[in-house]
């Protein structure tokens, strides 16, 4: 079964979201005040009391909002900052880009009229990290921090460039940092995933349930996204039933979230459901369509027999990742690697992304290209770059295996 690229659900997860755009107070940097509304007064932020609430409805509300204030007054930065960090949600929610391309756009003006904002070059940080911009999220975040040193958001946006590009010591660094200066949901998040890419599923799963204590009961989409992380360890360490409640239990916090019916889906196919599992993929696939669910379909299609239309869904999600030279991560490569597809183009496409990042999901993207093109010898070295974290993830230590086991018969 085709996993998710560790981008696509992390950035959703912790990576992207954990920062995903919490705005707890506007600021005044060197006593300069943000343009304000038509009544002298910020908005709170959403997630916040007094703010819409964090649900599909309450988003679109607020979007709309600091949409309709920015028409009317184009350079009150703290509606462009409120509108962004709603963006960014709603990105996280629907799983499309365009909002957080919107987002860039909105900070980006902000920052033109007002090169001094702050808080929106704090936030564009976050929105670099959602477009898979590193580098640039990495640069950006190194100024907002250096200009406020005590800020530990800068800190989590630094380690989450840092860990996408595959230089874990100096990520963990920065989410250590992040911890001490503020404990928070945030903090508490990427601490989880720091445990969990060193092979620690427990410590991560006690630390997510943390990050889902410590939100806010206004803020029912982080709640719901901690929730849901919090299944997919459970689910990782076999315990489906405890995965199925945590995943129930975020769409109770916010209705038909599409990580956590995706999170159930899998659950049903990890106990052999698989048509439970088809049909919840079915339905997100036309609700959030992803190369990831394309292919999950594919394969559960596949595994009843039917070829040609496991072959169709195939291609759709070769269609829904789009042209390998704009892949900047190896989730397409993965997939044809896996499928045995286009495995010129799968190396190809894995190499190119290896070239601006290291992390051990394009490692071993590349290794399972190379293994599958007949170049062992060279996919043994990326296997070995890929476990140097000491992962428990079940795709990475497979491909090693099976990586390891053709070099011995080799030998």
């Amino acid at each position: 079964m085709q996993a998710p690229s560790r981008t696509a659900w992390t950035i959703a997860a912790v990576v992207f979201a954990c920062a995903a755009a919490v705005v707890p107070h506007l600021s005044m940097p060197n006593g300069r005040s943000l343009h304000r509304g038509e009544d002298g007064r910020l908005a709170p932020a959403i997630g916040m009391p007094g703010a819409p609430p964090t649900s599909a409805e309450g988003l679109r509300q607020r979007i709309a909002e600091m949409e309709s204030r920015l028409r009317e007054h184009p350079q009150d930065s703290a509606s462009a900052i409120l509108l962004a960090d709603a963006l960014l949600r709603q990105a996280r929610v629907t799983t499309d880009s365009r909002p957080a391309n919107r987002a860039a756009d909105v900070l980006g003006s902000a920052l033109k009229g007002d090169p001094g904002q702050y808080d929106a070059l704090r936030m564009l940080g976050a929105v670099q990290l959602s477009r898979h911009r590193f580098r640039d999220a990495l640069d950006v975040a190194r100024r907002a921090r250096d200009e406020r040193p005590g800020d530990a958001w800068n800190y989590g946006v630094v380690g989450d460039a840092l860990l996408e590009l595959g230089e874990y010591d100096q990520a963990f660094d920065a989410f250590d940092h992040m911890v001490t200066l503020r404990p928070s949901a945030d903090a508490y998040a990427r601490v989880s995933y720091a445990r969990e890419l060193r092979g620690d599923l427990e410590g991560a799963l006690e630390v997510m349930r943390m990050a889902a204590d410590a939100t806010s009961a206004h803020d029912l989409e982080a709640k719901a996204w901690y929730t849901a992380q919090a299944g997919e360890l459970w689910l990782k360490l076999g315990k489906l039933d405890d995965a199925e409640r945590a995943y129930r239990r975020a769409v109770f916090f916010f209705p038909r979230y599409p990580h956590a019916l995706i999170g159930l889906g899998k659950a049903k196919a990890a106990r052999g459901d698989r048509d439970g599992a088809l049909e919840i993929f079915l339905d997100q696939l036309t609700r959030t369509p992803t190369l990831d669910l394309a292919a999950r379909v594919g394969d559960l299609v596949a595994a009843r027999g039917d070829a040609a239309e496991a072959e169709r869904y195939y291609q759709l999600a070769e269609s829904l990742a789009g042209p390998g030279i704009a892949q900047t991560e190896g989730a397409l490569a993965l997939f044809l690697a896996e499928h045995d597809r286009k495995l010129p183009e799968a190396v190809r496409i894995a190499r190119t992304v290896e070239g601006t990042r290291h992390d051990i999901f394009t490692e071993d993207a590349v290794a399972w290209a190379l293994f599958k093109s007949g170049r062992v010898a060279e996919a043994y070295q990326a296997s070995q770059r890929a476990m140097r974290t000491g992962t428990r993830d079940a795709r990475i230590l497979e491909h090693a295996a099976a990586i390891r086991g053709r070099m011995m018969q080799a030998s």
